[in-house]
């Protein structure tokens, strides 16, 4: 990101333009515990979506409302198990009208943990929060108080309700990857590892710091509201680059595309080529980060996985194929 400055932030913008029924009663696979957490926080209800898929509708002191995360479980009781903390990118849902995780719409996650003792956590929501705690109520996004929501509040009350062990990776893709890499640098005793996918970790510099706004803007909202003006100190708090000193220890998985169209992009039909121009662009950036990104922890003798691909745009297959190629490392962090 240092070295992207105006042609950086202008990539950017062309990348922007891109971006179940429930049972009645409550049905986690296990009788729930305690549903109140110390926080305050507790369970409203569990509707189970499938046999491997829960709603979970949290009143969350934090975020002041009532928050849907959904949870990926095995269909019967298998023990105790580690979780997975997944979130989403700047649209979080919002093509759904939030009723579940893109996750969930785009990819093939359900069935590919439907067979693994791992609990898979998918807020649902938080469209261009990068899944933070912000210093002021938006007028268009609202209060998001996601931090606190997600490391202090929800980790107790999902363990209780699905058979936690305490064990947790933490990960995301595009803008849900720094939300992420923030969360482990901020509460590193709280996950073993996190997975990145087609994200930016530098967060130092003024162009990645446009870059960021420009995301939150692309959803009418204003970055100033969350990490304040540039000069803000906040700003490095959120820099997972800045912060990586933290990660030592961790088992970290980071994953990028080139841009280039690749296997999935059919650039002669109407929604390849949008899909090309579009999305490439914002992969070429992440490539970029990562790249960066890498170079850092390289720095700092911190080991990690990166897994580049020659080809592919920001878009939902290659993520798909990412968490595939993620699953060892992820489960090494779960202990699993």
């Amino acid at each position: 990101m240092r070295r992207f400055g105006f042609v950086g932030i202008v990539l950017v913008v062309l990348a922007l333009v891109v971006g179940g029924v429930a049972y009645a009663e409550p049905a986690p696979e296990n009788p729930p515990g305690d549903l109140t957490g110390q926080t305050g926080a507790h369970i409203n209800r569990i509707e189970q979506l499938s046999p491997t898929r829960s709603a979970v509708f949290v009143d969350s002191p934090a975020m002041r409302r009532e928050v849907q995360v959904q949870v990926l479980h095995p269909a019967s009781s298998a023990g105790s198990r580690p979780s997975f903390y997944l979130l989403d990118g700047v649209s979080a849902g919002s093509e759904s009208g939030y009723s579940e995780s893109t996750w969930t719409q785009k990819t093939d996650i359900e069935a590919f943990f439907a067979d693994k003792n791992v609990n898979v956590v998918l807020p649902v929501g938080g469209t261009g929060s990068f899944y933070t705690n912000w210093k002021n109520d938006d007028p268009n996004l609202g209060v998001n108080k996601w931090e606190s929501f997600l490391a202090e509040e929800l980790p107790a009350l999902i363990d209780s309700a699905f058979s936690g062990n305490g064990t947790n990776v933490v990960g995301g893709v595009s803008m849900g990857a720094l939300g992420a890499a923030n969360l482990i640098t901020h509460h590193p005793k709280l996950y073993t590892g996190l997975a990145s996918y087609s994200g930016c970790l530098d967060n130092s510099e003024s162009s990645s710091q446009d870059s960021v706004r420009l995301t939150v803007a692309s959803k009418a909202g204003d970055a100033t509201n969350m990490w304040g003006p540039a000069s803000d100190p906040d700003w490095q708090k959120h820099d997972p680059s800045t912060n990586a000193e933290t990660l030592r220890g961790k088992t970290i998985y980071v994953s990028s595309g080139t841009g280039a169209p690749g296997e999935y992009d059919n650039i002669f039909t109407p929604g390849g080529l949008q899909t090309a121009i579009e999305g490439g662009p914002l992969e070429a950036l992440a490539n970029t980060c990562t790249q960066l990104f890498e170079a850092r922890l390289g720095e700092l003798s911190i080991p990690a996985v990166f897994a580049y691909r020659n080809v592919g745009t920001h878009s939902w297959p290659y993520w798909q194929d990412a968490l595939h190629d993620s699953w060892p490392t992820v489960k090494t962090a779960l202990g699993m």
